[in-house]
């Protein structure tokens, strides 16, 4: 099933490059989709460079594919559905995108999980469909447990918006097929996320609360103060703390976090240099630490942590590694 709708100009136009065959126009036409398309490919891989990755091949499928396309339905429509199914291609070769069991109740680690710079979101989240929630790490953790088929249903429908019949045309499945996959996955995603809204397609604001700002700052002082007992006091008892890419370092207490990090010795004498610089990824507050290290003449960018704040208090913490990762656009050293 198609759109039936009037030739927009972009579409116009891309018909008209479909004959000429001009690769420099093909970019200009299409390029304005790279953002919203990224953050498509992400949601649905939860890894960046997988993401940056799969829309390059999105671009190439649609080059290759330009002649097929009439029009029917819009640029953007024809667009995501290409880059829905390069990810499912993606996935399917792939063993390694199954959540490993963390050992808490209800809980799995997504060991290839990465932050998404918040800079190469699409600047209009009215357009392009980025809600706050939507590209949470809770979120983009909990899409993850959804089987790929049934996750590329959910994120069509109930993320971007598609009637059944899109989302059945886009996956070359029946309308009662995407409803029921859409019926699963709206039960594991419950929960995957208890107590929170399954509306995502009204965007929420994106400023940091006073909250979220107050905790990001505290959370930066006590570590440059090597205060293990002011970091306490800002986690929740019922903390759940993960670093990334380790497995098997998820806590349920905040005592459970603070000795962990106590005994790895990042707080020993020429190891509680720290400095910090707040951040945001993933629309979400987070601090970059970095580390001055016996015999270093400066600190360097060690990890990033990604709070969730929930009334003055860090319920989430995953930290990331940093290093070798310029795309967060953070300073190597300070």
């Amino acid at each position: 099933m198609t759109d039936v709708r009037p030739l927009g100009t972009d579409e116009a136009s891309f018909i008209a490059l479909a004959r000429s065959g001009d690769p420099a126009r093909f970019a200009l036409i299409t390029e304005r989709h790279r953002r919203e398309l990224q953050v498509h490919c992400y949601r649905m891989l939860a890894n960046y460079q997988d993401a940056q990755d799969m829309t390059q091949e999105t671009f190439l499928r649609a080059w290759n594919k330009r002649e097929s396309f009439r029009g029917h339905a819009a640029l953007r429509t024809w667009l995501y559905r290409i880059a829905t199914n390069v990810c499912l291609d993606f996935l399917a070769k792939r063993n390694d995108r199954t959540p490993v069991p963390s050992g808490l109740p209800g809980c799995s680690e997504v060991l290839y999980l990465q932050p998404y710079p918040d800079r190469m979101l699409p600047e209009d989240p009215q357009e392009s469909v980025v809600a706050r929630e939507t590209i949470e790490l809770a979120f983009i953790v909990a899409v993850q447990h959804l089987p790929p088929r049934q996750r590329a249903v959910f994120i069509l429908r109930d993320v971007v918006g598609w009637p059944a019949s899109k989302a059945a045309d886009a996956l070359d499945l029946t309308i009662a097929s995407v409803t029921s996959a859409l019926q699963r996955a709206r039960v594991t995603m419950r929960e995957q996320l208890p107590g929170r809204r399954l509306d995502w397609r009204s965007p929420a604001a994106h400023e940091l609360s006073n909250d979220e700002r107050g905790v990001v700052k505290s959370y930066i002082d006590a570590h440059e103060r090597n205060d293990l007992d002011g970091l306490m006091s800002l986690l929740r008892d019922d903390l759940r703390f993960v670093m990334l890419p380790e497995a098997g370092t998820s806590a349920v207490t905040a005592r459970d976090a603070v000795d962990g990090w106590a005994s790895n010795g990042l707080f020993e004498p020429g190891y509680d240099d720290w400095r910090a610089i707040a951040t945001t990824v993933n629309r979400m507050p987070a601090a970059a630490l970095y580390l001055r290290a016996p015999d270093h003449p400066e600190h360097r960018l060690f990890t990033i942590a990604v709070l969730h704040v929930v009334d003055g208090k860090i319920a989430e913490l995953t930290g990331f590694d940093a290093t070798d990762k310029p795309w967060l656009d953070l300073p190597p050293t300070l």
